[in-house]
């Protein structure tokens, strides 16, 4: 009666942990890290310790719902229940009609990283709509930028895996929380620090990491690329580069090379803020303590210049050789290794198929409100939501808000909790939970793949977006043999293309061995891998510091600084004097995990964090409420006056807006302006104003 389950989390993470769930008389009783797995190594994250208070929460989701009150209302009184019959009959003569006054790209699917899972996160989903002629969604809200960028340059999306980091004499953790949000590699830099390693951290922020890392380098947001330049500017003059390797694998050094002379570290202090005499100490430690291993997060390209910011960390160890030592090079993202086959899970080719005939157009995530109140051809006139909570996580939140109030907007969301979006909901569907489906699960942390197995039989009657969308497809009377496939089927599937680090490993292998390495050397050989130490996969097989693609996009083909057009050198400061960085909280992930009480416990909310000097300029004490505002809107929060961000410099954590004063949250004030590649997000690209709210205002 009592039996424990191989599992594994699939939420917006590096780290995607094996997980043991134990179940006694069909309840999950307790959840541990798999000690067996080589990255979980036994533990969880705070987060995910508490899972169990997720799943039985009584605040869940577990019925079909349509919605009474006015659109914005929410929770259960809002809504009436119905039967799945119901609700999925609706929604198909919902979508039909639709589609036939406006054509099927007025339906628009929104989904990201609320389940990173192989199956559900994208595949019977992408299926439905591709086959429908729906629009579709261009996922850019989080790393497409920096994917773009790290493939610009390396020609795939690898790099140093976390087994190498105790190797490592010197390791850079830039724009990146180790200790808040990739916990489960700190054993492995501790351990290279026990060895005698020293971990820097450049960050405009004093996070977690920064607080117990031997330098902390705060940095002006938006000027990464800028301080990057400067390195390389250092490292080429003074001769530490490795002329070697950069012959042998790196393209278009001599184009580097003419851009170099701007990049003084006189210049480069006054942009990044940081003294002459640290940028050039960063430089000398970094080339010439080996090997030296840079952990860059997703941080940097947030802002405006987000791409060109990634591209320029990313040649610093192209330029010292560190490729070529183990525990040296650099981390973004593993997430290109797997060479999953995506193609047959995704079916873009049905799209031939719908009423379109043709490929659909494709709406930018990080656009909604744009999406939703400008005039198109064809009007967006439905909203499927799943994975996601744009309400809270997308930028111009009265944007958004004011698109999602629309009466001819049909929306239907599925969902765990009563969210931010759920307010805007017609139709509410429940959704699973990772207890309770099986999936495929990859890693952009690690390069180990495990089969979550479902745990628990749904609650109430909660559908998984594999069941949902199978069933939505065969309800709009879609014939396609794929929408029959089993989930086993869609994991067979996945694992089909033939790749050789798939060599081998099968479905069934993975529900005997819980969690299987990929096969990087073409064997099973667990000497350590290093992806570039003898070229790219790029056409010409070195590393791209020239891409001629970057020219059709307005780029420079190498990189430049160039400030964001919200930053303090623009003229906007003059009105919007500092900088806001809307950061995500230690204790949540993005807006998941928000509203679990004991989650909340952990984590200091509403706040604005302000550095002494410009508190004192606006007469703010620690404790005084505070408007923060520009032309996008107003927040009011409590001002925390506290040694956490540099002058010009202040920061608030993104939480739902429904349990915020004034019903907004910190994207009040972020905009929807794009990156200079992949389209991506700008929220660290935004220039805001503080006052102290007077005792007889009213906030």
């Amino acid at each position: 009666m009592k039996h424990v389950v191989h599992s594994a989390c699939p939420h917006d993470c590096p780290d995607a942990c094996g997980a043991l769930i134990t179940v006694e008389d069909g309840r999950a009783t307790r959840i541990q890290g798999d000690p067996a797995h080589p990255i979980t190594q036994g533990f969880l994250c705070a987060k995910v310790a508490k899972y169990l208070d997720r799943v039985y929460s009584p605040d869940r989701v577990l019925y079909p719902m349509r919605r009474v009150a006015p659109k914005g209302a929410g929770g259960s009184e809002a809504f009436q229940r119905i039967s799945w019959d119901e609700a999925l009959d609706e929604i198909v003569a919902k979508l039909k009609h639709i589609s036939a006054e406006f054509g099927p790209e007025a339906v628009l699917p929104f989904s990201y990283g609320g389940n990173l899972g192989v199956l559900n996160g994208a595949s019977m989903d992408m299926r439905f709509f591709h086959r429908m002629g729906a629009s579709q969604l261009l996922r850019t809200i989080c790393s497409s930028t920096g994917g773009d960028a790290i493939v610009s340059i390396y020609g795939r999306k690898v790099g140093t895996e976390p087994e190498q980091f105790p190797h490592s004499k010197y390791i850079i953790a830039w724009a990146s929380n180790i200790h808040g949000n990739n916990i489960h590699l700190w054993p492995f830099v501790e351990e290279a620090r026990r060895n005698g390693a020293k971990l820097v951290v450049i960050d405009p922020y004093r996070t977690r990491t920064a607080k117990v890392a031997d330098w902390h380098i705060p940095i002006n947001p938006g000027t990464d690329v800028a301080l990057a330049l400067g390195l390389i500017h250092i490292i080429v003059r003074d001769g530490l580069h490795d002329r070697d390797y950069i012959e042998k694998y790196a393209e278009g050094f001599d184009e580097l090379q003419k851009r170099l002379p701007r990049y003084t570290p006189e210049q480069v202090s006054e942009w990044t803020g940081i003294p002459r005499s640290d940028i050039e100490k960063l430089a000398r430690e970094y080339a010439t303590v080996r090997p030296a291993v840079i952990r860059l997060n997703y941080g940097i390209q947030r802002a405006q210049n987000g791409g060109a910011a990634v591209r320029a960390v990313c040649m610093l160890p192209v330029i010292t050789g560190s490729w070529k030592e183990v525990g040296g090079g650099l981390q973004l993202s593993l997430s290109g290794g797997f060479g999953l086959n995506t193609t047959s899970l995704e079916r873009t080719d049905l799209m031939l198929k719908s009423p379109l005939g043709r490929v659909a157009r494709s709406v930018n995530m990080t656009e909604l409100g744009k999406a939703l109140t400008k005039l198109s051809d064809p009007p967006v006139k439905a909203m499927v939501v799943y994975n996601s909570n744009p309400a809270a996580v997308c930028p111009e939140h009265n944007l958004v808000v004011r698109g999602l109030r629309r009466e001819d907007l049909f929306t239907v969301v599925h969902e765990q909790f009563f969210t931010d979006t759920t307010d805007y909901a017609d139709i509410l569907l429940p959704a699973t939970t990772f207890f309770e489906q099986k999936d495929l699960v990859k890693a952009y942390g690690h390069l180990y793949l495990r089969v979550s197995q479902q745990a628990i039989e749904p609650l109430g009657e909660c559908k998984s977006n594999v069941d949902l969308f199978r069933e939505l497809a065969l309800r709009m009377g879609l014939e396609d043999e794929c929408f029959r496939e089993t989930v086993d089927e869609m994991i067979d599937s996945a694992l089909s293309s033939g790749v050789p680090q798939l060599a081998g490993i099968t479905r069934e292998r993975l529900e005997r061995e819980p969690q299987v390495r990929l096969n990087l050397h073409g064997d099973e050989s667990d000497k350590p891998w290093l992806p570039f130490e003898n070229g790219f996969p790029t056409p010409s097989g070195r590393a791209r510091l020239y891409d001629g693609d970057l020219i059709a996009q307005g780029m420079d083909p190498v990189a430049e600084y160039v400030p964001p057009e919200e930053s303090r050198k623009s003229p906007l400061a003059e009105r919007y004097p500092l900088e806001l960085l809307a950061r995500k909280a230690d204790n949540f992930l993005n807006s998941t995990f928000v509203n679990l009480p004991g989650l909340q416990k952990m984590e200091r909310q509403h706040e604005l964090e302000m550095n002494r000097r410009d508190a004192e300029r606006r007469s703010i004490k620690d404790g005084d409420r505070v408007r923060v505002f520009n032309d996008r809107g107003e927040i009011f929060l409590n001002a925390r006056v506290d040694g956490t961000v540099s002058p010009g410099v202040v920061g608030a954590k993104l939480g739902w807006a429904k349990l915020s004063s004034g019903g907004v949250n910190i994207n009040v004030l972020t905009s929807a302006r794009l990156t200079d590649l992949g389209g991506g997000a700008t929220f660290y690209s935004t220039l805001v104003e503080v006052e102290r709210v007077l005792e007889t205002s009213s906030a």
